[in-house]
């Protein structure tokens, strides 16, 4: 099932507040937004206004395009469909692992690093 825009930004919201270190109720002090509230929108359940999320990136010190290409990643990776292997071909795999002429599945590729995620916290 595809991650909907509010659960993508919340989540990308919460991995850029825990790398950095700080606490809900640091973050919504700094932003001036109820501690609730914040939590609600990085657990995907409040969909943000704009300027609110501006405010919140503004506490954490990110960029409003970085939070959104971090959610936009992350919704695409969702929507990625899952390598399937048919049955029986894992085990062919196997057999002809050993041989000199063994052919080589397919792996998949981890998505990169999300920019949020990547942001060194300030000092």
């Amino acid at each position: 099932m595809a991650v909907l825009l509010r659960e993508a930004i919340g989540g990308s919201l919460r991995r850029a507040r825990t790398a950095r270190r700080r606490t809900l109720r640091e973050v919504s002090r700094q932003a001036r937004v109820s501690l609730g509230y914040l939590s609600e929108v990085e657990r995907g359940v409040k969909e943000a206004s704009s300027e609110l999320l501006a405010s919140i990136c503004e506490a954490l010190d990110i960029s409003l395009p970085d939070l959104l290409t971090a959610a936009a990643e992350e919704m695409v990776q969702s929507m990625r469909p899952q390598m399937i292997v048919p049955i029986g071909q894992r085990h062919a795999d196997l057999r002809i692992a050993g041989s000199a002429s063994a052919v080589v599945s397919p792996q998949p590729v981890a998505a990169p690093a999300s920019p949020v995620a990547s942001v060194s916290a300030a000092a």
